[in-house]
Parts: structure tokens; C-alpha cells; sequence
């Protein structure tokens, strides 16, 4: 079809030392921070001495969520147990876990006036639980000051720990994410401590401990990977019953970080999504910009059945 792009383009990557070494693309743009409401998001997360992933990883969308006045909140601190080559949240032994950080970030979502919330973490894995007690501490207390708030958590994969898992998935978040980041041959180079078998755990077995709940993942490209290896891990995803994709641009935070291999084009975007569509995907995001949290209130405004359950006030 003239309309889609031939899979054997895609997969043709040429001149990958040469990409790595030209500006970005003009497809990718990002607007530098400002405004009063983005003042005062960043006044309110000092005030509380909250983390936002939006600031410790350098997301290209912190202007424009900030700017609209939504934020993921970062907890369990802001030193990671793991390494991976893509992140820039700083890795070390982290400081013991904050029992009054759900507090403040409910009653930062309550000052904000939130109507949909994401949380995520670092990872903990020097705890056999990975601080998932956090996690539903935090949804059921955002619950009971800021009602009528959904809630997204982003959560590690817990090494594939169920009962950790169920903690999380007890306290009934509308949407549980946890991102795969890219293919499984690449794995040990990207994530070195991450295993794809994981992800398939972490994912599977959240659809079914809570039916009800949403689940998605997230892939960055540009890593190394081939487009079909791209498509194989949405059909792995489809398999393992996720409701929502996301798919971006890995954009490397600093030399230290994994190189960019390449740039992926618009159109490749659109292909990847037109094929999430065709596996069954309730909602895919797919574009050189978009992250795990991107139009995340949307997302839970048309699909979530917890959360018209919630607003009428059920259980």
C-alpha cells in the first residue's frame, strides 16, 4: 500500500555512526520550561521535598504537563538500586523509605486540585517487598483527600513478585503500568538488572489479580533494535493482556547514557501505532515524544470502569 511504510525501509538502517552524531531532527522539538503554573508546580514539589520523575529523568514534556499543572510524583527516594543506561536517576544506596512521603504527595495532589495522578519509583530491591507497601499507602490516601482523583502507578517489576504485586493491586489503582523500555535481546545492555520475564509476570498477573484495573507498557526506540523486533514485543504485550501502549524516542540524557542508534522518522511512529490498533490495544500513544505518563487522564476517562465506579462513589 503507498500508505504504509515498507517494512524492509524501516529495517534498513544506514549510516548509524553519522546519526549519532547529527542534531536532532526537526520533528523533535522541545519547549524549554516556563509559566505561573509551572512555578508553582515547582514551588509546591520543593515545599514538600517531593521527587518528580518529570525533573530526575528529563522528560522532554515537563514544560507542557507542568505547565497544565500535572506531575508524576517520584517516590521511595531519588537513588535508584539499579543501573539502567537510559535513565538518569542516580543509582546508590538509597536512604531508609519514608513512611509520611504518601502524605505528602496526597495532600500535593489535593493543593494541585488533581483530577488524574501518576506515580512511579525507583527501584528498591534491597527490600523483598521493593517498597510496593508505599505504593498502595499512597492510593488509598490520595482516595481519601482528593475523591474523584484516578490514579496511574507506574510500578518496578518487583523481580516478578506477586504477593508484592498484590499489595499494590489490592489498594485498586485505575491504571497499573509497568513498561517493558525495549526488545528482550537488548535487555542486558540497556537494563542490565531487568529481565523481560519480569515484565511478563509483573503484567500478567496484575489483569489477573484485578480484572478491573487497566494495564499498559511503554517501549522506547532508536536503541539498536530492528522495527520487527519492535512489533514482536507489542504482540508479546497483546498477549499478555495489556489494555495501553506507549511507544517514543529514546533521546540519550548525557554522554555517559546508551547512544542514540537512530532517530525514528513520524511515519514510523504512525506504522507502529496502525499495528498496536490491529493487535487490540485499547489506546496507543506513538510518537518521537511521548512518554509513559502522555495524555495518561484521557486514557483512564474513556476506558476505566473502576473509575465511573469510584465517581458513583462504588467500591
Amino acid at each position: 500500500m503507498a500508505d504504509q511504510i515498507r517494512t524492509d525501509e524501516i529495517n534498513t538502517v544506514s549510516g548509524n555512526a553519522d546519526a549519532r552524531s547529527k542534531r536532532r531532527p526537526e520533528w523533535i522539538k522541545v519547549r524549554a520550561p516556563s509559566g505561573e503554573t509551572y512555578e508553582m508546580v515547582r514551588g509546591l514539589m520543593r515545599s514538600k521535598q517531593l521527587h518528580t520523575v518529570c525533573e530526575e529523568a528529563m522528560c522532554p514534556n515537563l514544560g507542557e504537563c507542568w505547565g497544565a499543572g500535572t506531575a508524576t510524583f517520584l517516590m521511595l527516594g531519588d537513588t535508584c538500586t539499579r543501573s539502567c543506561r537510559f535513565c538518569d536517576i542516580k543509582t546508590g544506596r538509597p536512604a531508609p523509605l519514608d513512611w509520611q512521603e504518601p502524605n505528602r504527595i496526597a495532600q500535593s495532589v489535593k493543593a494541585m486540585n488533581l483530577r488524574h495522578v501518576v506515580i512511579t519509583s525507583v527501584n528498591r530491591d534491597e527490600r523483598p517487598d521493593g517498597g510496593a507497601p508505599i505504593f498502595a499507602m499512597v492510593i488509598r490516601r490520595i482516595r481519601q483527600v482528593q475523591p474523584g482523583c484516578s490514579i496511574e502507578v507506574l510500578i518496578p517489576d518487583f523481580k516478578g513478585n506477586r504477593d508484592a504485586l498484590k499489595i499494590v493491586m489490592d489498594a485498586q489503582p485505575e491504571i497499573l503500568n509497568h513498561n517493558v523500555e525495549t526488545v528482550p535481546r537488548l535487555f542486558r545492555q540497556v537494563q542490565p538488572q531487568d529481565h523481560y520475564e519480569w515484565a511478563e509476570a509483573t503484567l500478567r498477573n496484575a489483569k489477573a489479580l484485578d480484572p478491573l484495573a487497566l494495564t499498559k507498557s511503554g517501549i522506547m526506540v532508536g536503541l539498536g533494535e530492528t522495527f520487527d523486533e519492535v512489533v514482536a514485543v507489542l504482540e508479546d504485550l497483546a498477549s499478555w493482556g495489556v489494555d495501553i501502549l506507549t511507544i517514543g524516542q529514546y533521546l540519550q540524557p548525557s554522554k555517559k547514557h546508551m547512544p542514540i542508534d537512530r532517530y525514528y522518522r513520524p511515519e514510523e511512529f504512525a506504522e507502529l501505532k496502525r499495528i498496536g490498533l490491529e493487535l487490540g490495544f485499547k489506546w496507543v500513544e506513538s510518537g518521537p515524544l511521548v512518554r509513559s505518563s502522555y495524555h495518561a487522564e484521557q486514557q483512564v476517562r474513556q476506558l476505566s470502569q473502576r473509575y465511573q465506579f469510584h465517581l458513583r462513589g462504588e467500591s
